[in-house]
């Protein structure tokens, strides 16, 4: 599954969040751990993938790297 954007999980402590989502984007994280955990190496719950998928989704934002790095310009 080289093909996934989402891959190489780090472990690190979470912090607890509660969040209700959309029956459909549950069922698209259901599917996405299905796929990422196909390569045999590790399985994957669809809660693990929520952290590192918005972590990468601001990652590659512009606007919000720019915002990001003006806050921290700031200080």
């Amino acid at each position: 599954m080289s093909a996934l954007k989402l891959a190489g999980l780090q472990d690190e402590t979470p912090v607890k969040l509660t969040i209700e989502l959309p029956a459909d984007v549950h069922r698209d994280l259901i599917l996405y751990a299905e796929a990422l955990s196909g390569d045999g190496e590790r399985a994957y719950a669809p809660a693990q993938l929520i952290a590192p998928m918005l972590n990468r989704f601001m990652a590659t934002d512009r606007s919000f790297a720019a915002a990001k790095a003006r806050q921290h310009a700031a200080r």
